[in-house]
């Protein structure tokens, strides 16, 4: 069947700003976006101060764009913005908080990637399979006893779906997990109970491995500092695929040191890309990836295709999906 769109004249068509970064000009999602509406792009200031006066709709596919909020008068009459990622910390800046616009985000598409990678750093811990390529490399065969991740305690910091996805693989691999929201609650079919996050420290000191999942707002920044940090157990790992500001970076570096914690395994950084120089690239009981616990093989297509399911409910003034709580800052 023909996209009834593709019928219209040009000058009807939505008129759609991509804000993405520099590279993305090869993006595989772009010629299908093409087909159904006026699309610009823009990557700089120049572009968008110049582009954005013209558009309805905003389409950001860069999650770390200043861009929006730089010139945010420039872009005040979007009448939709909708970012290609689980957060969207990088437009909820006050002005556009209380404008009203429309926010929507990546909802659900990374949940199960996303679980995979930190069950994946759970085994990996557990299993040492650092040092069992440390020891590949060196040709050593030695023997070695492992972990059991079955009875052990998690708590996921974050009860939304990437932490409910979380948690149930978690619990199907045997762990014991607990999570924790800005309110408590049952924990429902995914967890043995969600806590207040008043009782952060408290529950920090029952967990074996502590999952970050929360988005990035200010309740959030920093959420895991030097207090967090000394509330958890010396066995314990923290896994970071969240945002890297949850963290106190510079705290977390001197508990790995000390041994206050057993390791960390991290995504997601306070500066992106992490420096060469940095001292987490060193500590031995740190694992580390560059911002890609969600990335599958054809993640990119599946975003742009969350945006065009989305675009004929704009048309038709319905309400879209995952839409964005501006006050909370998540969907």
């Amino acid at each position: 069947m023909s996209d009834p769109q593709s019928s219209l004249p040009a000058a009807d068509l939505p008129r759609v700003l991509w804000v993405g970064a520099a590279g993305e000009i090869g993006h595989p999602g772009l010629k299908r976006v093409e087909a159904r509406v006026q699309l610009s792009r823009a990557s700089d200031e120049e572009a968008f101060l110049s582009l954005a006066p013209r558009a309805d709709i905003l389409l950001v596919t860069d999650f770390r764009t200043p861009l929006i909020r730089d010139t945010w008068p420039a872009a005040a009459g979007v009448d939709w913005i909708h970012c290609t990622s689980a957060g969207v910390d990088a437009v909820m800046f006050d002005a556009l908080v209380e404008s009203g616009i429309r926010v929507t985000n990546a909802r659900g598409l990374f949940d199960a990637a996303i679980a995979e990678s930190v069950l994946g750093h759970v085994l990996a811990f557990a299993k040492d399979l650092p040092g069992t390529f440390a020891l590949q490399r060196e040709r050593r065969w030695q023997h070695r006893d492992s972990e059991r991740i079955a009875g052990r305690r998690a708590l996921v910091v974050g009860a939304g779906s990437i932490g409910r996805t979380v948690a149930r693989l978690l619990t199907a691999a045997g762990l014991v997990v607990e999570g924790m929201a800005s309110r408590e609650r049952d924990g429902g079919a995914d967890f043995c109970h969600v806590y207040p996050v008043s009782a952060l420290h408290r529950r920090l000191g029952e967990a074996d491995y502590v999952i970050l999942t929360v988005p990035l707002t200010p309740a959030t920044e920093h959420l895991i500092d030097a207090a967090a940090l000394a509330a958890m157990r010396p066995e314990a790992r923290l896994v970071n695929v969240a945002r890297g500001p949850v963290v106190d970076t510079m705290a977390l570096v001197a508990a790995l040191e000390r041994g206050q914690i057993a390791g960390a395994a991290l995504d997601v950084f306070e500066q992106e890309p992490l420096p060469p120089e940095h001292v987490l690239w060193d500590l031995p009981n740190v694992i580390l990836t560059a911002h890609q616990a969600g990335d599958f093989h054809g993640w990119r297509e599946a975003l742009i295709e969350q945006f065009l399911d989305n675009l004929p409910l704009w048309q038709r003034g319905e309400t879209l999906h995952n839409l964005v709580d501006n006050k909370r800052g998540y969907a």
